[in-house]
């Protein structure tokens, strides 16, 4: 059933290969804590500060993340998947390789994060800033992004079917490579958009350019 370690103070502890799942982490200060390995299934951490945390490996499927702070965090090879991380701090934070599946992201700030070859397929990002961020061949299928900030996001080479764009901000974004198939661009902002050798399939429609 996990411990309740609520609010504790845990800055720089060794926690690698931990099984804390199920546990209620909530308020827990966790800054620079080698939790790299670690099971998290399912553990509620609302609130928690993961700055600069080593979560490599680590297993957070089901986790509840409700405005935690993973700042520069490293979270790459992480399983996020069904995970809830609405409002959370996810800025220049490592996500490479990363498993998002079925994860919630909304109004989560992923600003200059590292997100290339992450799997998003089914995640909700709604209202997400993802400004600068690196999507380079990343793996976005059935990806709700709608009003979501994506200024200056790197999406070259990136894989996008049947994505919610709606309302989306895509000034001076990299598309280059990129295939879209089934993406709905009604209402996005695409100034400055670098479309080149972009894959515009049959099934890629309401693209606003004006």
């Amino acid at each position: 059933q996990g411990v309740n370690l609520t609010g504790a103070d845990l800055n720089g502890s060794d926690l690698s290969g931990a099984n804390l799942s199920g546990s209620n982490l909530s308020s827990v200060n966790l800054k620079n804590v080698d939790l790299s390995r670690a099971s998290l299934k399912k553990a509620y951490l609302k609130g928690a500060n993961l700055e600069g945390t080593d979560l490599r490996g680590a297993d957070l499927s089901g986790a509840i993340l409700h405005e935690v702070n993973l700042s520069s965090a490293d979270l790459r090879g992480v399983d996020l998947t069904r995970a809830d991380l609405s409002g959370a701090n996810l800025s220049d934070a490592d996500l490479r390789e990363t498993d998002f599946t079925g994860a919630t992201l909304l109004f989560a700030n992923l600003s200059g994060a590292d997100l290339r070859g992450v799997d998003l397929t089914k995640a909700d990002l709604s209202g997400a800033k993802l400004n600068e961020a690196d999507l380079r061949k990343a793996d976005l299928m059935r990806v709700n992004l709608e009003g979501a900030d994506l200024t200056e996001v790197d999406l070259s080479d990136a894989h996008l079917f049947r994505v919610n764009l709606r309302g989306a901000n895509l000034k001076g974004a990299n598309l280059k490579g990129a295939s879209f198939k089934g993406v709905s661009l009604t209402d996005a902002y695409l100034s400055e958009t670098d479309l080149t050798d972009i894959d515009l399939s049959p099934s890629f429609f309401e693209l606003p350019l004006e």
